[in-house]
């Protein structure tokens, strides 16, 4: 089983995504750290209910990975904006092994002491124009949320729009719990709405 971990909000540059998720929350970002492997940075929010919002970046002074980056960064360009959604679940290789091709192998991560496996394809980009979650499974039980702070910011629903959105529905039914998520027909693209110290607020 799935169930959603947190969103990413994307950017030509970690100051873009930061800002774009400050403007639309009214709310500031903490800082959040390096990955290796993928050579990416980023600032975090943690939300209510276990969830949490990271805006990423390609990180200018990392290397150059030796694979597709992940959340397709090597072809993002244009406006920040929220670019993915992401699932944990308990066994990540059971439930690969449930999906279709195209997922991604798991690839063993650290940033700090937390540590985690996350199903990265090999040329970074997600079905359904990467509009399918990523794929999470966190080792031990330590996860970044718990060490958030709580600005009361709480995520109230999270729309996945998809030429094909009905064919994705039904191909995650059976696996993703809670009722955050719903798939609407239209282009590409996700929209998460939040209660922010009980102001309606879009994040797109």
């Amino acid at each position: 089983m799935m169930e959603l971990d947190h969103v990413a909000v994307a950017g030509e540059t970690l100051a873009a995504a930061q800002a774009h998720v400050e403007a639309a929350l009214e709310v500031s970002l903490q800082q959040g750290g390096e990955h290796d492997v993928f050579f990416t940075h980023n600032m975090l929010l943690g939300l209510e209910e276990g969830l949490y919002l990271e805006a990423i970046a390609i990180n200018p002074d990392g290397a150059v990975p030796k694979r597709a980056r992940w959340f397709d960064l090597d072809r993002f360009s244009g406006a920040a904006r929220l670019s993915n959604w992401i699932c944990r679940c308990t066994d990540l290789d059971a439930t690969l092994a449930a999906l279709p091709d195209g997922f991604g192998a798991p690839v063993s991560l650290q940033r700090g002491d937390l540590r985690w496996r996350m199903a990265v394809p090999e040329s970074g980009i997600l079905p359904y124009d990467n509009c399918a979650p990523a794929l999470i499974e966190w080792e031990d039980a330590v996860h970044p949320a718990a060490r958030l702070d709580q600005k009361g910011c709480r995520m109230t629903g999270l729309t996945v729009r998809h030429p094909q959105a009905a064919e994705l529905a039904q191909l995650l039914a059976p696996h993703l719990q809670g009722a955050l998520v719903a798939f609407e027909t239209g282009s590409a693209g996700l929209e998460a709405r939040f209660d922010v110290a009980g102001q309606a607020r879009v994040l797109r």
